[in-house]
């Protein structure tokens, strides 16, 4: 598992309000541009498409939430990588504890998405680049709420 975390001088519900929508998370990721819902949301069961960009590359990923606890956590998994992806939020210091944090917890893999992923199209050491966006998400997230 990977996962970064930051301390934000808000409260875990407005910090909620940012984490549970996909349509946002372009603002501050370096990779994924937003998201529309496919199916209303947030719920668990709800489904979003997360458009994505690295360099010239470009998709679309189809998602499903998992869990869904206003001011607690918000987790999702990508159909087709058979990634799961979280926020967590603990009240720490008058602010929140915000944490992202990702692993495959099975499921299948597309075909097609780890034929892309073997390319290195998306990065020689994508793993690592995985995490620094996670923590450059992190720290843009802060950075709205704290100028709120």
């Amino acid at each position: 598992m990977d996962e970064t975390s930051v301390v934000v001088d808000a409260t875990p519900d407005e910090v909620w309000d940012l984490v549970s929508d996909p349509t946002r998370i372009g603002e501050w990721s370096p990779e994924c541009t937003g998201g529309a819902w496919t199916t209303p949301g947030p719920a668990v069961g709800a489904r979003f498409v997360g458009h994505n960009r690295h360099g010239r590359i470009r998709w679309s990923t189809h998602c499903r939430v998992t869990e869904c606890v206003p001011g607690e956590r918000f987790t999702f998994t990508v159909l087709e990588s058979a990634m799961t992806w979280g926020y967590r939020m603990e009240p720490e210091d008058g602010g929140t504890r915000l944490t992202q944090w990702r692993e495959r917890r099975g499921g299948v893999v597309a075909p097609l998405a780890k034929a892309f992923a073997a390319t290195g199209l998306l990065g020689r050491d994508r793993e690592a680049m995985m995490v620094d966006g996670m923590r450059r998400t992190l720290e843009g997230m802060r950075a709205t709420l704290e100028r709120a």
